[in-house]
């Protein structure tokens, strides 16, 4: 089923998670291991990121070095056609601009297609490692927006080949990002909104938010999507800080905001035990504030921490 028939059938809010594929060389295992307690939820579904190749140098017999692409964390179609299978439930794979051309993305959209998913998170992708800025793979994206076009084309059964004719259309219902405290490469809140705006009128179904920690400014940016004309629904991202080192990571990776009276709490923490605790505290209520405002779903960047997601969610429902 799509995302926006969930949000229309949904008689209260919903509760959706969010997982990193597993380091390659580990099974698809490691994947249940982590769902099976939070399966006792009944997620409406399940997101699974995708992670680009990284360019690395490899040192030779010979003493010379060889450029290759390694990808560290494989198979976020294969994934998601497991965990539609295995728990009957609808998975979101994240698609990103990054590391694909053009054509490559077709043909995944198509696989994606086959295996009866419906629906797609379309996203630019950060830069790799080695670079400053982004930087579009020859003959790919350069932005969501195009990524969106493109999904959208072949819902519409229009392929990038010319000679296709009435072309087999396909049916993903499609979410974009926003950010409740602006991209980091947008010049002002205002020109952000307008680039959101830009998707969803293009076509885009909802909004799936970057983590905050302040409700405050999830409400501020809802309002101000509305004020402009944004009428999707908007999905509220979430994530436990569970360490001291996060609140320097976070920020300088996501460019979030953590509130004084967070990040004082952890850094009063002797261990990251205890961290854990405060970090699904504030989650926790943070969520109960959430639902009562009235959030469509709550999605939980698990990441690594289900028991913490766990607790979390054992609390709210």
């Amino acid at each position: 089923m799509k995302v926006i028939d969930h949000l229309n059938q949904a008689k209260d809010t919903l509760v959706s998670f969010e997982i990193l594929p597993p380091l390659k060389g580990k099974s698809i295992s490691s994947i249940y291991d982590h769902l099976d307690p939070l399966m006792e939820f009944k997620p409406s579904w399940i997101n699974v990121t995708y992670h680009r190749s990284e360019t690395m140098f490899k040192k030779k017999s010979d003493g010379t070095f060889e450029k290759v692409e390694v990808r560290k964390r494989p198979g976020t179609v294969g994934i998601c056609a497991s965990i539609m299978n295995h728990y009957k439930i609808d998975a979101v794979p994240h698609f990103i601009c990054g590391g694909f051309n053009k054509r490559e993305t077709e043909d995944a959209l198509i696989d994606l297609n086959f295996l009866n998913v419906e629906n797609v998170l379309v996203l630019r992708g950060d830069a790799a490692k080695n670079e400053a800025s982004f930087e579009p793979e020859p003959g790919g994206h350069s932005y969501a927006i195009d990524l969106l076009k493109q999904v959208l084309d072949l819902n519409n059964g229009i392929y990038m080949d010319e000679d296709i004719r009435n072309g087999g259309k396909t049916n993903f219902c499609i979410g974009v990002a926003g950010y409740p405290e602006k991209h980091f490469e947008s010049p002002n809140p205002e020109i952000d909104l307008q680039r959101l705006k830009e998707k969803v009128d293009a076509g885009a179904s909802y909004i799936m938010t970057q983590m905050f920690f302040d409700n405050q400014k999830f409400y501020d940016f809802q309002k101000a999507c509305r004020a402009i004309g944004i009428d999707a629904p908007i999905i509220p991202g979430l994530k436990p800080i569970t360490s001291k080192k996060q609140l320097s990571i976070l920020p300088r990776i996501f460019h979030v905001d953590i509130p004084t009276e967070l990040s004082n709490a952890i850094m009063r923490c002797k261990n990251d035990q205890e961290c854990e605790i405060v970090g699904q505290e504030w989650l926790t209520q943070q969520s109960k504030e959430l639902k009562k405002f009235g959030v469509p779903v709550l999605h939980y960047y698990t990441l690594g921490k289900p028991k913490v997601i766990w607790n979390v969610v054992k609390d709210i429902l």
